[in-house]
């Protein structure tokens, strides 16, 4: 059935989100659809309005969700009605070069997904019956939403929602991009540059990893106090005219790991400037498209220094999914402390006003009441 749906689109380029009523059409074959409970409002929907990162508008926000099956399509056996998930921002198809070799975060389907599903349609139309794009093949900032079974995840049963929902992006990148892309071993000196949702889950992924020295940098001191409580032991004010040089110092000499988590050019230089020699930096950050980082070439040869990126936390949804949910409830993994400000999808504006500003560690439309 066609389902009504109040959702979060973005209709003009730098303009400002509505909260339109949509119609959600019934899932084809390999499709669910979700009821949703909780979407995480993350920089990357804003960087889709701000042009950031192109999209075709106007679309249906959201990718970090977690919602119930209320519809299966066709062929759909993994998933039943009643089913709680979360959804997974990279479809994977199971069978690609990348998916076969443990990758799935490259997924070839994934890439054809960015703004439809798979098949490269979508079934989310406005009032007026137009065609709507949906954010990474979810779209998930609305009460309900249909998605592809690649872009689904089964959620654990004694997990609130809202956390469930964190795990789903943020989460999963800056806590994958410590423990699946760089593999921080115990004893590491590390450097994390940003301290928002992504940098927070970054640094509590180094304490994970056992680092024995993790430093937040920021340009905000609030940022930073908050950092602590995620397992930062040292903090460094991003405004410092010496940055590097400073970094260098605090660490002896430099970071065995730097990880960007703003996307920025210039903090990348940063983030690799302020490693040891063979140490690596990772990007985590979603830099605009022309954004450049520049780098002194020889440092590559005579300091065997690494400069990588990190997307989705180099996930393997279907395993690390569980394995997050399962340090929560172990008390090793903050979830709750993430959310600082819980919204009603009819305040989604204000929602990302906030998160341009910079007033949250993660905010939360929550669709079941506040």
């Amino acid at each position: 059935m066609t389902r009504q749906a109040k959702a979060v689109v973005a209709r003009t380029l730098g303009g400002t989100v509505t909260v339109e009523t949509i119609q959600v059409q019934p899932p084809k074959r390999g499709e669910v659809t979700l009821r949703m409970h909780a979407c995480g409002v993350c920089h990357s929907d804003l960087s889709a309005v701000n042009g950031t990162i192109p999209f075709k508008l106007p679309i249906v926000l959201g990718h970090e969700g977690a919602g119930t099956v209320v519809e299966v399509g066709e062929g759909v056996t993994e998933f039943a009605v009643g089913d709680r998930v979360v959804s997974s921002f990279v479809s994977m198809c199971g069978h690609c070069r990348y998916c076969t070799t443990g990758r799935p975060q490259l997924c070839d389907q994934a890439a054809k997904a960015g703004a439809t599903l798979p098949d490269g349609t979508v079934r989310t139309f406005d009032a007026a019956g137009e065609p709507l794009s949906v954010f990474s093949g979810c779209g998930v900032m609305a009460e309900y939403a249909t998605l592809n079974v690649g872009n689904v995840v089964m959620a654990a049963p004694d997990v609130a929602m809202e956390c469930c929902a964190l795990i789903s992006c943020g989460v999963m990148t800056g806590v994958g991009a410590v423990v699946n892309t760089a593999k921080v071993a115990p004893g590491d000196v590390t450097i994390v540059f940003g301290a928002g949702g992504v940098g927070l889950n970054a640094i509590q992924g180094c304490a994970l990893a056992g680092a024995a020295m993790i430093v937040a940098v920021d340009m905000v001191d609030s940022k930073l106090e908050i950092a602590k409580l995620f397992g930062a032991t040292h903090t460094v004010n991003a405004n410092d005219e010496n940055l590097v040089k400073t970094l260098k110092k605090l660490t002896g000499g430099g970071a065995d790991y730097a990880f960007e988590c703003v996307g920025l050019g210039s903090v990348v230089a940063q983030a690799y400037g302020a490693l040891r020699k063979g140490g690596t930096a990772v990007v985590v950050g979603v830099a605009g498209m022309k954004d450049m980082t520049s780098i002194r070439t020889a440092s590559l040869t005579f300091e065997e220094k690494t400069l990588t990126g990190s997307y989705f936390g180099s996930a393997r949804p279907r395993e690390d999914f569980p394995r997050l949910m399962s340090l929560y409830r172990a008390g090793r993994l903050k979830l709750d402390e993430l959310i600082t400000h819980r919204y009603r999808i009819d305040e989604a504006p204000q929602a990302f006003d906030d998160l341009a500003a910079g007033r949250n560690a993660r905010g939360m439309i929550v669709f079941d009441g506040v």
